[in-house]
């Protein structure tokens, strides 16, 4: 019999910490019986909230001391706190006990400190931030998404190389169509780094088929969409308030009068099924690309079902191996770039 994939689950993160990363491990083992789970956190609370289980060996628990506020420092939180449980759980992936962490903590803190102790991978400058968005064909993913504010052309090219890969790894879509944000698709449009990405993009081997401008992220026709961090985070985040909004106009119109409200009824298979298709929890689970290691981030106010999603996102990831492929591609970009 295999030895299980063992994931270490950061306990203590997030909005809600063991409240919902313990009844998303309990149910998560329940459906998937090939994983084992690493509970960090507080061993005195995590043992109270576990209580007994049937799981054996596969819901563990690993004492850490410390917990990283959602407001904290990045570096206080790498200088200060060694044992935290996101650090710990870090630490079991550098160690080999687990193949991979998810957290639903500080962003900054888990980028900082899987970058410290985990290291980036040969010919990586800087780790990306992807995650997948719902598309009219299904889904898009997106790279980068906050890690990274200030980036080089080199930087864009290779979030491209590594967007590609993993989408490719984690997909049945064997090469990945790869566009490059910008404010038009004219030549001419976009800042110099963009420019250049461009030119470099033209040139390599991926299958990059140009400019794409924001209202493309949601089209389906690229699989993977590259940007800086500080124009990626920026498109996330003004698409969740969208979301927000049409969700919170459509349930004032539904209860404006007795009519609406029948019309609300009449329509709620409908409105369900849209609710469905576009449920922020199926999309929840970010991963760090270009470390020697797999780290899933989850949103703050993840729910069980988010939660859950982030876990199986770091399983698919450990199962096709993310970081040796993201290595191997990157090195084989580099190689055709100097013979050509």
């Amino acid at each position: 019999m295999s030895k299980p994939v063992t994931i270490a689950l950061d306990a203590m993160g997030g909005d809600i910490g063991a409240g919902v990363v313990i009844p998303a491990a309990r149910e998560y083992l329940r459906r998937d019986h090939e994983t084992a789970l690493i509970l960090v956190g507080d061993d005195n609370i995590l043992k109270k909230k576990l209580g007994p289980h049937p799981f054996g060996e596969r819901l563990r628990i690993r004492h850490a001391s410390q917990t990283v506020a959602m407001d904290e420092l990045p570096s206080k939180a790498l200088r200060n706190k060694k044992d935290s449980s996101m650090r710990v759980a870090i630490d079991l992936v550098k160690s080999g006990e687990a193949n991979a962490c998810v957290s639903a903590g500080n962003t900054g803190a888990l980028m900082a400190t899987s970058r410290f102790v985990l290291k980036t991978l040969p010919n990586i400058d800087r780790p990306a931030i992807i995650t997948a968005l719902p598309s009219v064909t299904g889904q898009t993913f997106m790279l980068d998404l906050g890690a990274n504010v200030d980036c080089s052309a080199e930087h864009l090219v290779q979030f491209a190389v590594m967007g590609s890969e993993t989408v490719a790894a984690v997909t049945d879509i064997a090469n990945p169509k790869i566009g490059l944000l910008n404010i038009g698709q004219e030549e001419i449009k976009g800042n110099e780094q963009v420019k250049e990405a461009h030119e470099l993009l033209l040139q390599s081997s991926l299958n990059y088929v140009g400019y794409v401008e924001g209202d493309d992220i949601y089209q389906g026709g690229t699989d993977v969409i590259v940007s800086d961090g500080f124009v990626g985070n920026i498109a996330l985040k003004s698409s969740e308030g969208v979301a927000k909004m049409i969700r919170h106009f459509m349930t004032l119109e539904f209860k404006k009068n007795p009519l609406t409200k029948l019309a609300g009824l009449i329509a709620m298979p409908v409105l369900r099924a849209f609710r469905k298709r576009i449920d922020h929890r199926r999309y929840n689970g970010a991963s760090l690309l270009g470390l020697r290691g797999i780290v899933i981030k989850s949103h703050g106010s993840a729910d069980k079902l988010a939660f859950m999603n982030a876990i199986s996102i770091a399983r698919k990831e450990v199962s096709c191996d993310v970081p040796h492929r993201i290595s191997e591609q990157v090195k084989t970009h580099l190689e055709k770039r100097e013979i050509a």
